[in-house]
């Protein structure tokens, strides 16, 4: 169980500061049951309230500054996410960002940013769902990222191309 202060990745709400932790007094929540209540760290005036026990979302911890950085020498090599239905592809998107994984951003930012190579080759736009997609997978990696290099979210993509030489992807 994760304690006040702690800083962790929940769901669909990316890098959050556990507030506290304890009973809520809403009318709603399970007297028996106790709770999460988490600071979104980039959802301006956001409030989560989640069950400890809750299985139905990701909650855990903020990846290491070393994992950090091996993730990041990693993603020239990195493969995409493989994606096999193009008529599923924004459930692919979906599942990837369900699994709040660093290493499955990281999947999806590539196969998205190489997709989107080859239709600006063939003189196409990306996508609504590709470019909607790309920034939902950078902020939540990025911000993720900045937590466990101890930077600011905006400095992350520079820090990343000048690591690995040119662009991140």
């Amino acid at each position: 169980m994760f304690q006040a202060g702690d800083v962790i990745v929940c769901g669909s709400h990316g890098v959050c500061r556990v507030e506290k932790v304890g009973s809520l007094s809403s009318s709603v929540a399970d007297k028996d049951r106790i709770y999460y209540t988490l600071r979104p760290l980039y959802e301006r005036g956001s409030v989560v309230f989640t069950p400890v026990d809750n299985q139905k979302m990701v909650i855990r911890p903020v990846i290491s500054r070393e994992r950090a950085l091996e993730l990041i020498d990693g993603m020239k090599e990195a493969e995409g996410l493989g994606i096999q239905d193009e008529k599923k592809r924004e459930d692919d998107y979906k599942e990837a960002l369900k699994t709040c994984r660093a290493e499955e951003l990281v999947k999806m930012i590539k196969t998205i940013y190489a997709r989107g190579r080859s239709r600006a080759a063939r003189g196409k736009k990306a996508t609504d769902a590709d470019s909607r997609y790309f920034k939902l997978a950078e902020d939540y990696l990025y911000g993720e990222l900045a937590v466990s290099l101890g930077m600011e979210r905006d400095q992350v993509k520079a820090f990343i191309q000048d690591r690995i030489g040119g662009e991140e992807n």
